[in-house]
């Protein structure tokens, strides 16, 4: 594979790469002719248009007087010359509403103030013409390498944005004035902007927790995402007798479900879960390089991540074989109960952390009937015992939109402490795994795992589960699993 630099400074080095050939002066005068016009016809408005004006609009009044810069990031080399697939960064994206197809690396977005307000800006590295080389030498940006690129006057048709050259960066940004930037994207920019850490951790902050109530946009993007994320979940159990036959079946599964990323969506939101057997009880095991045994259960973390960056985030846990075991389904059946009733208490007013503790009720009381919790339910509950947590020492869900941990940068008292609103959009996700090893369990129970996980959003009544195409009883799941496995 062919492929540039990331670095700024190594731009001159796509033209001395050591494999590259010689061209000819008589070649790059031939380069020059027998062009013809090939404009993008179609160009429409994008229909974030609207929404990420909104956005806009109330970022310029919290910050009024101040450039505010948000940069795309740059390609990341993966081995040599080979770079890993370019996604812009959130906030860009999010201000911008430029999809995943039409993001180009080392991008900016400009805030700059204008009196009364601010001008929305775009910097970017537009197609190349071919009235220079670029376009068949350069291998990082030129049209014969990597595709084509919209020019200004797309991207401001597509995008509502006013659109310049990344070239007179450096000329716009020596007309100083009070900066704040998304830092770390872009080594270049940064080396332009005087840094001011306190500062620029509270437009961080206040840029993540802006995404905490979603817009109708985001809702209806999310709703692809998961849509998609179903139909993938099928398609990796239709490869189960596939993944049965060989060794590492894990990947034949992982595999199916990212041809359907690829083929819907732009790509995985995060590193799919694929976790066979006692896998499971490994929370983020993303080796998926086990083998699938009937008999087993499997437990299945995927999300798509759609062309508009928005991911989903579902968890589903299968017997192999299409039927549980009677252990298998009493664990099952703990979590099934727990997020139920995590689901339950998710609703406006009510604190984030309340469907946790609502789901940690139900884990403690089937560790109880269980006979491995050596404490009284309500004992271990208080925040002095917590010995059901043994089975689950993770959380119960999180913030889900643009990032599959979406708001990261809102601090503790604006997320796990904060009250939710409609609006919000989470996962609940509770779990009970046994490790393999644990003896205070039966031969039979141990390397079990299991969680169930969907993607919920917060009504103004209550929750409306966006992921319920996904069967979650376990008599509704060996039923799926029939229907499929024909």
């Amino acid at each position: 594979m062919n492929s540039a630099n990331n670095s700024n400074s190594n731009e001159k080095a796509l033209e001395v790469r050591t494999h590259d050939i010689p061209i000819a002066d008589a070649m790059t005068e031939f380069m020059k002719i027998g062009w013809a016009p090939s404009p993008l016809t179609g160009v429409k408005p994008h229909p974030s248009i609207p929404f990420t004006k909104i956005r806009r609009e109330k970022l310029s009044k919290q910050y009024p007087g101040i450039r505010l810069i948000f940069p795309s990031g740059s390609l990341k080399v993966r081995s040599n010359d080979s770079d890993y697939p370019f996604r812009a960064h959130s906030a860009y994206s999010w201000f911008t509403g430029i999809i995943s197809l039409d993001c180009v690396p080392d991008s900016l977005f400009v805030m700059e103030p204008n009196g009364s307000g601010h001008d929305a800006l775009l910097f970017i590295h537009p197609r190349s013409p071919r009235d220079s080389d670029e376009f068949y030498k350069n291998a990082r940006h030129g049209e014969f390498w990597i595709g084509r690129r919209m020019t200004l006057e797309e991207t401001e048709t597509k995008y509502g944005l006013k659109t310049e050259k990344i070239e007179s960066i450096e000329e716009f940004l020596a007309n100083k004035k009070d900066t704040l930037i998304i830092r770390g994207e872009d080594k270049h920019i940064d080396g332009l902007v005087a840094e001011n850490e306190e500062k620029e951790k509270e437009f961080l902050n206040f840029t993540s927790l802006m995404r905490i109530v979603k817009d109708q946009y985001e809702i209806d993007e999310m709703q692809k995402a998961i849509d998609v994320s179903v139909r993938g979940f099928a398609d990796m159990i239709r490869v189960f007798p596939a993944a049965i036959s060989v060794p590492r079946g894990e990947r034949v599964i992982e595999s199916a479900f990212y041809g359907r990323a690829r083929l819907e969506g732009n790509d995985l939101g995060y590193p799919s879960i694929v976790a066979s057997g006692a896998h499971a009880c490994v929370l983020h095991w993303i080796k998926n390089d086990g083998d699938v045994l009937p008999g087993d259960l499997i437990l299945i973390d995927a999300g798509v991540e759609v062309e508009s960056h928005y991911t989903a985030d579902i968890t589903r846990t299968f017997p192999v074989n299409g039927k549980f075991t009677e252990a298998q389904r009493q664990i099952y059946m703990i979590v099934y109960k727990a997020q139920q009733a995590g689901i339950a208490a998710v609703k406006p007013g009510a604190k984030f952390k309340d469907f946790h503790n609502a789901c940690m009720v139900e884990i403690a009381k089937g560790a109880a009937e269980l006979g491995v919790l050596p404490i009284s339910v309500e004992d271990s509950l208080k925040p002095e015992g917590g010995l059901h947590r043994r089975w689950q020492v993770c959380g119960s869900g999180h913030h889900l939109g643009i990032d599959v941990h979406d708001c990261a940068h809102a601090r503790k008292e604006q997320y796990a402490e904060a009250v939710l609103e409609a609006g919000m959009l989470i996962t609940v996700e509770p779990g009970f795994y046994i490790q393999p090893d644990d003896t205070l369990f039966p031969e039979e129970y141990r390397g079990i795992g299991v969680r169930i996980e969907d993607d919920i959003l917060v009504t103004e009544s209550g929750a409306k589960i966006l992921s319920n195409a996904l069967p979650r009883h376990p008599d509704e799941v060996e039923a799926y699993m029939a229907k499929l496995l024909k």
